[in-house]
């Protein structure tokens, strides 16, 4: 039986479009108070948001959403940490910057959400932390070897913090998904006609996961979620 998300407060990263868009407008179907962090700050029409521009390389822009969030709502029930960037090809022709943002974005940059919003999340008493990691988090995938670093990195610390937050009541899952039609799915090395992009997902599906993870019953909690397009293959 789903339980009501009414009147919880969230705070997304990577707000401002595909995926992350598309759980904040998923979120403020249910009546959730949302706290939105982008690079642009965009509010995406949702009434009653705060947004703000975030770098979520930075914890003190972190931490000033965060404020924000608390100085609006009182309090913050839901952090999705969902910020991430993607660079493919050969290992050895990846330049350095792209490797860096990676670990910066997606490593550090979930890290640094979690740490800004735990202290609050651990007052609301039934807080959830969902980090949209990705198939390349729980595989190797060729051509996608500091990406599937990062992602492997982001699924280890949130089953880690499963084990220290659980029983004071922070539930941590990973959703894990395979291909969806974002504009971060051509990431850098990428182009529209390749084999790989054809038949994916699109965010909505990540959403509508997202939500079934947040409104079960609070004595259970899930601990990853990993969906496939029907067009990939199942392991391996």
């Amino acid at each position: 039986m789903a339980v009501s998300l009414d009147g919880k407060v969230a705070l997304i990263t990577g707000a401002s479009r595909g995926i992350g868009a598309a759980i904040a407008h998923r979120l403020s179907r249910e009546q959730v108070q949302l706290a939105l962090g982008s690079r642009s700050g965009d509010a995406l029409g949702i009434a009653g948001a705060v947004a703000q521009p975030t770098d979520v390389r930075d914890q003190a822009s972190l931490d000033a959403l965060v404020d924000a969030a608390i100085k609006r709502f009182g309090r913050l029930d839901i952090l999705i940490a969902n910020a991430g960037v993607g660079a493919y090809g050969p290992f050895l022709d990846l330049p350095p910057e792209e490797l860096e943002q990676m670990i910066d974005v997606n490593v550090k940059g979930t890290i640094y959400a979690i740490r800004s919003a735990l202290p609050h999340l651990l007052k609301s008493g039934e807080a959830d932390i969902v980090a949209i990691a990705s198939e390349a988090g729980r595989r190797g995938l060729p051509y996608e070897a500091v990406y599937c670093a990062s992602k492997f990195a982001q699924i280890g610390l949130i089953r880690s913090l499963d084990h220290e937050l659980r029983e004071q009541g922070v539930r941590c899952t990973n959703v894990a998904p395979g291909g969806v039609a974002t504009d971060f799915a051509m990431g850098s090395g990428r182009t529209p006609n390749m084999p790989e992009l054809k038949g994916m997902m699109n965010a909505d599906d990540v959403a509508e996961t997202v939500i079934f993870v947040l409104t079960r019953p609070r004595n259970h909690r899930i601990l990853e979620v990993a969906l496939r397009p029907v067009t990939e293959t199942s392991w391996g």
